[in-house]
C-alpha cells in the first residue's frame, strides 16, 4: 500500500523491527519508549501537528495508511501509533500553549485516560485534579498525558494535560488481546493544572489549518478501525504462506483444497470492499474541506459507519483465516493467535460497537441519531 513518509527505507526498517519485536511488546505489555522514538522518526506524531509548528500536514488518508501499515506489522503498535491523531484534539489548546508544547519540535506523543470523567475542583487560574482514569493506551511512552475532568463550555468534558511526572501509571493491563498497548490506568493526586493546559475534546481549534476541520470524534474512530484492516491483511498473508505446506495427516496441501481457495477469495473480497468504503468516505470528506465546503452531517455519519464496518469486517476476515489454518493456529506462538485476539479487541471499542449502525441508520432515515454520534 502507498504510504507518504519522508524516507521509505526508514519506514521499511522500522516495520521490520516491529515484526521482530512484537513478542517483546506483548510480554512487556507495552510498546517501549525506544520504539515510540522510532515512530517519531517515521512521522507518526508530527503528521497532524500544526504546520506552523513544524507539522507535516498529512491528509487523513495518508495518516490512516501509515497506521494500517504499522498494524499489519503489529496490531498493538498500530493502536499506540494511532494516537498520533491526538494533535486534532490538542489543537483546541490556546495557541500560546501550543507554542510551548511544540517549542522543541512537533514530535509529541500524547496518551489519555479520558474516562470515567472525574470531577475536579475549580481554583484560581486552573483546576485541582484528583482521580483514576482507565484505558490510557501508550501511556508508558508518552511525552504528555491527558485526563478527563469537570465540564467546560456547553457542558462538554475538559481534558487536563499533565507531565508524566505528575501522573502515576497503575500497571494493570491484564488482557487477552492488544497486550502491547499498555492501556493502563492513570492516577493523579492533588495536581494543579492551569486553564491554558485544558481543552474541550473536539473543541474549536486555535489554529486554522484544513486538518482541524476534519470531524475529530469520527477520526478517533477511524484511526482505531484501520488497525483491523492492517491485522486482517497480515492474517490473509499468513494463510497464503501456509497454503503450500504439507499436512501432517497426509491430506492435500491447503492450496489444493477448493473450499480453502473459495473462502480465501471471499475473505479477500470482503476486506478490499470494506477498505474501499473506508477510504472513499475519508477522501470525500477531505476533498470537501479543501474545497471550502466543510464536512456535512451525512459525510460524518458515513465516516463513522465505514469505521465500524472496517473494524468488524477486518475481525471477520481474521476469524476466517484462523478457521482455515486448522490445528496449527491453536498454538500460542502462531501469528494467527495474536491476530485473532487483537482483532476482536478492536471491535469492542465504544466508538466501533453495534450502536454505530443505529446512528447511521438514523441519519439515513432523517431521524435524530444518538447524542454525540455526529
Amino acid at each position: 500500500m502507498s504510504v507518504k513518509v519522508q524516507n521509505q527505507s526508514l519506514l521499511d526498517h522500522v516495520l521490520t523491527d516491529i515484526r521482530n519485536r512484537r513478542d517483546e511488546f506483548e510480554t512487556k505489555r507495552h510498546v517501549p519508549r525506544d520504539m515510540v522514538d522510532q515512530l517519531k522518526q517515521i512521522g507518526v506524531y508530527r503528521a497532524h501537528a500544526p504546520r506552523c509548528f513544524g507539522g507535516d500536514a498529512l491528509s487523513p488518508s495518508e495518516f490512516l495508511k501509515l497506521i494500517e501499515s504499522i498494524s499489519e506489522a503489529d496490531g498493538s503498535t498500530g493502536w499506540v501509533a494511532s494516537f498520533g491523531s491526538a494533535a486534532l484534539y490538542l489543537a483546541a489548546l490556546p495557541k500560546e500553549t501550543l507554542k510551548k508544547l511544540y517549542e522543541n519540535g512537533p514530535d509529541i506523543a500524547f496518551a489519555g485516560g479520558l474516562f470515567p470523567v472525574q470531577p475536579a475542583e475549580k481554583v484560581e487560574g486552573g483546576w485541582r485534579v484528583n482521580g483514576l482514569w482507565k484505558f490510557a493506551s501508550g501511556c508508558m511512552g508518552a511525552d504528555i498525558l491527558g485526563v478527563g475532568i469537570g465540564s467546560g463550555e456547553d457542558g462538554k468534558p475538559l481534558t487536563a494535560v499533565l507531565k508524566p511526572e505528575d501522573v502515576e501509571i497503575v500497571e494493570n493491563w491484564e488482557v487477552i488481546g492488544m497486550r502491547g498497548t499498555g492501556s493502563h490506568d492513570l492516577q493523579v493526586k492533588d495536581a494543579f493544572v492551569s486553564d491554558e493546559w485544558t481543552f474541550v475534546r473536539g473543541g474549536v481549534p486555535s489554529v486554522e489549518e484544513p486538518i482541524y476541520q476534519y470531524p475529530s470524534i469520527a477520526y478517533a474512530a477511524q484511526v482505531l478501525a484501520v488497525v483491523n484492516l492492517g491485522i486482517a491483511r497480515a492474517a490473509l498473508d499468513e494463510i497464503s504462506k501456509m497454503a503450500g505446506a504439507s499436512s501432517i495427516t497426509g491430506a492435500p496441501k491447503m492450496a489444493e483444497r477448493a473450499y480453502l481457495r473459495i473462502s480465501l477469495a471471499k475473505a479477500e473480497a470482503s476486506l478490499r470492499s470494506a477498505r474501499a468504503f473506508f477510504y472513499e468516505t475519508t477522501e470525500s470528506a477531505w476533498e470537501s474541506i479543501l474545497k471550502g465546503d466543510g464536512v456535512s452531517a451525512d459525510q460524518t455519519s458515513n465516516l463513522r459507519l465505514a469505521a465500524a464496518q472496517a473494524a468488524r469486517e477486518g475481525a471477520q476476515v481474521v476469524q476466517s483465516a484462523y478457521l482455515l489454518a486448522g490445528t496449527k493456529a491453536i498454538y500460542d506462538g502462531h501469528p494467527l493467535q495474536r491476530y485473532l485476539r487483537d482483532a476482536m479487541v478492536v471491535t469492542q471499542h465504544a466508538f466501533l460497537n453495534e450502536s454505530m449502525y443505529d446512528g447511521a441508520g438514523s441519519v439515513f432515515l432523517g431521524v435524530p441519531p444518538m447524542r454525540g454520534y455526529i
